[in-house]
């Protein structure tokens, strides 16, 4: 019988190319050192250039067992793209991805800045593909030069305690401050209760 004071939430990282200066090297690595020393699954939106850039982080996020899902290839906002542009980026990451990961991102996509996630034309170009998206109930942005490792986990805790079970987490590879935050976060929403999951072991994701 499970306990009824745990929750599941779902922590989502997209692993892409940092448009900020920010990034600490081997931040990515770090975030899954601390993922691997709590025994804790996570799900990372890969875009394929990243992959193709960083290949042996990219592998080892899927031999440390996450979930991986598609992230685009180039990060553009699909919105922007024609019908036969915006097939091409989605299965050029796809390609990427189980050339270099070894793992096949179906079903699971999300639009890059979250743009397109409320069109129904993407919506049922990525069905088209095999995918659906997936957004966020938390979002903390870890991407602002402001945000340091304890505001972010700070919210990231407060936020899912607020969304209760299956909450799903918006944070990124490369800010150093989720890199800061992730221990944190992990060791915070335990103590709270909380189980680590994939969303493929959620019933419903936004």
């Amino acid at each position: 019988m499970s306990d009824p004071s745990s929750f599941r939430v779902a922590l989502t990282f997209d692993a892409e190319h940092p448009d900020r200066s920010w990034c600490p090297p081997g931040n990515a690595d770090a975030i899954l050192d601390a993922l691997k020393g709590a025994s804790a699954r996570a799900t990372f939106f890969v875009q394929g250039r990243w992959a193709r850039s960083q290949p042996e982080t990219a592998r080892r996020i899927a031999t440390d067992g996450h979930l991986v899902g598609n992230h685009s290839h180039f990060h553009a906002e699909m919105p922007l793209f024609h019908a036969d542009g915006f097939e091409r980026d989605v299965t050029d990451a796809q390609e990427a991805i189980l050339e270099i990961m070894g793992a096949d991102p179906r079903p699971w996509f999300r639009c890059p800045f979250g743009e397109g996630s409320d069109d129904p034309r993407i919506h049922a170009g990525l069905e088209k593909l095999g995918y659906r998206n997936v957004h966020w109930h938390v979002v903390l942005e870890d991407w602002e030069p402001w945000r340091d490792g304890p505001a972010i986990a700070a919210d990231a805790i407060a936020g899912a305690r607020a969304h209760g079970d299956g909450a799903v987490i918006l944070l990124h590879t490369w800010p150093g401050g989720t890199g800061e935050a992730v221990p944190v976060i992990l060791e915070g929403l335990r103590e709270a209760g909380a189980r680590f999951v994939g969303i493929d072991q959620l019933e419903t994701v936004p």
